[in-house]
């Protein structure tokens, strides 16, 4: 079986007791910090290895890094193969500044991208605008609704009903 998929099985089980998997994902949660923001302290310089390399550089276990290869995935500039990953199979955490900021928004991960690393790496204004666009990117804008007595949205004066609304 895959890391990924061991890991998605003990992590997200439907018939684990509910406090085993509160405290697995509390201990997740620190560790992924600690990770994030050894990470953060230099975030030009590619980190590369194999996943038990990379457990071993941040002490880890392999499944708590197999659930950080998972999450950090979409904000690497080049996806790692994590569907078929094993504990040698080399990997990067090249990541994309911008987006992993957005991505930790979008997961509302406050402790992450609250750490005080990205203050060196983004001004205030800078976050601030990621925060925004990541925020405005999920909301969902209606179309507002022409009636038949409105306008017409094609602008030739007329009422909709009158227009392009006549053949519908």
């Amino acid at each position: 079986m895959a890391l990924l998929e061991q890991w998605r099985s003990m992590a997200y089980s439907e018939t684990a007791n509910k406090g085993d998997l509160k405290r697995l994902w509390q201990k997740y949660f620190l560790k992924e910090k600690e990770i994030y923001a050894q990470l953060l302290e230099d975030p030009d310089t590619e980190v590369k290895g194999t996943v038990k390399e990379l457990a071993e550089k941040y002490n880890v276990d392999i499944m708590t890094m197999t659930g950080f290869l998972d999450g950090i995935n979409d904000s690497l500039v080049e996806a790692n193969p994590i569907e078929e990953m094993e504990e040698d199979t080399p990997v990067s955490l090249k990541f994309d500044k911008a987006l992993l900021y957005k991505n930790m928004v979008g997961a509302e991960a406050d402790w992450l991208y609250g750490l005080p690393q990205w203050e060196k790496i983004f001004d205030e204004e800078t976050r601030k605008a990621l925060y925004k666009e990541q925020k405005s990117s999920t909301t969902i804008v209606k179309e507002q609704k022409i009636y038949p007595n409105d306008p017409c949205p094609c602008g030739s004066g007329k009422k909709y009903k009158k227009c392009c609304g006549r053949n519908k």
